[in-house]
């Protein structure tokens, strides 16, 4: 049986009753799984929840764009959620606090990862499901052929007369806006915390100069966006992958394998293409987790 819970508490006091009550003890055939706050969050916690309930006899209960890595993760340590897509340079320098080195290659930054969250968190990252969804700086097209604007260095001299705006966690982020600010010098005249279901419109209406958007996000080129290149190699990769508490696997023998056969489902296009499926569409973001599920031949 599924059960669906939407976001329901504001992240600082959820924080504060995970902290208060921490559920030590796993149930055999019952699974928690969330999300984050955006689109293709919420569609992939659907993608779980469904693939989860039509293949296996658990109990699975869904609770829908909980919050931030922050959230979430405290919320995975204290045992009060089982199972949610991760990015691995999020886990590799927000979660697990390690600088990032541009020579690493996306396959030794999720080795380095998984090893890290098994080893202090009993957290166990499972295989790719095959896309990377990076952070992208992004501008209007015509301000980028106004100003020229092919890299983030090139946005280094324009910045003192340009706004920035992104969601609340990329002002927190160790990998992000300051550290950006830092590697590139910027000196933006004007941050903007925005939701970054609002970001896309906003740049293209001018009412933001630059965003941090994602790379996965269909908006990018529904508005007419360019993305520049990140000549300094400040991102990491962000492969997304099932991140999921030992003790689930541990008392629940073949969900691991399962869940590793969602191994590379996807691609940088198709998750674009089914956030395009929502956010340009209109579509329910469980009716195109669904609908993708059953073209893959994953439920029926």
């Amino acid at each position: 049986m599924l059960k669906r819970l939407k976001g329901f508490i504001l992240p600082i006091l959820l924080v504060i009753l995970l902290s208060a009550c921490g559920n030590d003890e796993v149930e055999p055939g019952k699974i928690v799984v969330t999300g984050k706050e955006f689109t293709e969050q919420i569609i992939l916690t659907h993608l779980l929840a469904e693939y989860i309930d039509a293949n296996t006899d658990m109990d699975v209960e869904v609770r829908e764009a909980l919050g931030g890595v922050f959230v979430i993760h405290e919320a995975m340590k204290q045992g009060d959620v089982d199972l949610y897509i991760e990015y691995t340079g999020t886990g590799y320098e927000n979660v697990l606090n390690h600088s990032y080195d541009p020579n690493m290659t996306p396959d030794q930054i999720y080795e380095e990862t998984k090893e890290g969250y098994e080893e202090e968190f009993n957290i166990t990252w499972l295989e790719s499901l095959g896309f990377n969804n990076t952070y992208a700086l992004a501008v209007r097209s015509e301000l980028a052929e106004e100003l020229n604007l092919e890299t983030y260095t090139d946005l280094a001299e324009h910045a003192e007369n340009l706004s920035f705006g992104t969601d609340s966690e990329f002002f927190e982020r160790s990998d992000g806006y300051d550290a950006l600010a830092e590697a590139y010098g910027y000196e933006f005249d004007q941050t903007v915390n925005i939701d970054p279901d609002l970001m896309y419109q906003a740049a293209r209406n001018a009412d933001i100069d630059v965003i941090a958007a994602f790379a996965t996000d269909a908006r990018i080129d529904q508005y007419e966006l360019k993305v520049l290149e990140d000549d300094l190699s400040f991102f990491p990769p962000y492969y997304a992958a099932p991140v999921i508490r030992q003790e689930v696997l541990d008392a629940n023998p073949g969900l691991e394998d399962l869940l590793n056969d969602l191994a590379g489902i996807l691609d940088d296009d198709t998750m674009r293409a089914l956030n395009g499926q929502v956010n340009l569409d209109g579509k329910l973001d469980r009716d195109v987790a669904i609908e993708f599920l059953q073209s893959e031949g994953l439920i029926d």
